[in-house]
């Protein structure tokens, strides 16, 4: 696992020659032996370089797959140790493999005549595709905090998160189109080609660079953990892999409360325990996240029906690598605004999944007037918003 940083320099100077359009053949010929040994630990530091010298992740997509081709003969022969069945990072493999067979199966569809005819087929077959963002999701809110959290280089991760974006962007205008009347065959097979290189490469890189380099840095209780956090999300095209035990966790819980016996959270409006404020911030309607003045997520709270899923590998997290490269930019502009009292609320409102999502952040200041963070909070204003009239009277809403 130790870098040759002689080496990583070279496949660095390789990198920024492709970015600066210089002639490929001449480049590879130039640093053909560090290109012929490189390894996946390697090419994520060769990628974070380009990030520390302020190359956006879209400059760096344009000659991404260039370079992974290029590297492609020494990745695809670097030995690694395959995960044990259905732990974390098999079933991210297995999930793969199953979004190739989807692909596949709608492959086999566009290869048969009679465009129109099939348009409602493949309309069905790429709307399944959609169910695989919990895969993305996984790696952005489990493996990647995990990942970043170990090593610097890995902060070059936001380069895979703007792949998700793009893989995420192909699929809505595939499907857009298809739901389309106007939808021709030959604006179908140029999206459909889009699609298939965004899914499939992206699966292609996970197994080439991001599950061999991951493999080798994490104990075998840090698999479990993440393993545990993955049942917060779906096993797109995949049957559910047995859940681990909660039994512990709820010890674990059990006793922290029991430790806590004596703790008394007592104000002017009340006093509590620690049982009875977990159990009010779970009961209420929102999501909850916590930011402090560090710009780490310090905690979030788990109702009944959580509206963004959440992993506890965030917590510590810097906040700007808990969103996709394109919009850091309004993290940081909400965090500036409300660090120097020009703002306390900034709201969004979203369309997902046919409900209405309110957005909130607000500023938190102590006593004294002092940001200390900024608290998230998320509802489905869906059923409030077609709110009418009046209900004076006790009438229960079936659950």
């Amino acid at each position: 696992m130790n870098s040759d940083k002689t080496k990583i320099n070279l496949l660095a100077e390789y990198v920024e020659g492709l970015m600066n359009e210089y002639d490929g053949k001449e480049l590879y010929l130039k640093y053909k032996d560090a290109i012929e040994k490189v390894t996946p630990q390697e090419a994520f530091e060769v990628f974070y370089l380009q990030l520390n010298k302020d190359k956006k992740p879209k400059v760096i997509l344009k000659v991404l797959d260039k370079v992974i081709n290029i590297f492609y003969k020494s990745l695809s022969s670097y030995p690694w140790k395959r995960p044990e069945k259905d732990s974390f990072l098999d079933v991210l493999i297995q999930e793969n493999k199953a979004l190739r067979a989807k692909l596949n199966d709608i492959g086999e569809i566009v290869k048969e005549q009679n465009f129109k005819g099939r348009k409602e087929d493949l309309l069905v077959k790429v709307s399944e595709l959609k169910a695989f963002n919990d895969h993305y999701l996984k790696k952005e809110n489990i493996l990647f905090p995990y990942m970043e959290k170990r090593m610097e280089k890995f902060h070059g991760l936001t380069i895979m998160w703007s792949l998700h974006d793009e893989a995420r962007a192909c699929l809505n205008k595939m499907v857009s189109l298809l739901e389309s009347e106007d939808c021709t065959e030959s604006e179908f097979n140029s999206e459909i080609g889009k699609l298939f290189f965004a899914m499939g490469g992206l699966a292609n890189k996970e197994e080439l660079i991001l599950f061999p380099a991951a493999s080798e840095i994490f104990s075998e209780e840090e698999w479990r953990d993440m393993g545990k956090q993955s049942f917060e999300y779906s096993f797109p095209f995949i049957d559910s892999p047995q859940r681990p035990s909660e039994k512990i966790d709820d010890e674990e819980i059990n006793e922290l409360i029991k430790s806590m016996d004596g703790f008394i959270f007592k104000t002017e409006t009340g006093i509590l325990n620690l049982e009875q404020i977990l159990m009010i911030f779970n009961a209420l309607p929102v999501d909850l996240s916590f930011v402090d003045e560090n710009n780490k997520v310090k905690f979030f709270t788990r109702p009944k029906d959580r509206i963004f899923p959440r992993s506890s590998a965030v917590i510590g997290r810097d906040v700007r690598n808990c969103h996709p490269h394109e919009s850091v930019h309004v993290v940081e502009e909400i965090i500036e605004e409300f660090r120097n009292g020009r703002k306390e609320v900034a709201s969004f409102w979203i369309n997902m999944r046919g409900k209405m999502i309110l957005i909130q952040y607000f500023a938190l200041r102590n006593s004294k007037g002092e940001y200390k963070g900024v608290l998230e909070v998320s509802q489905d204003i869906t059923e409030i918003k077609k709110l009418e009239g009046e209900r004076r009277l006790l009438q229960w809403d079936n659950a």
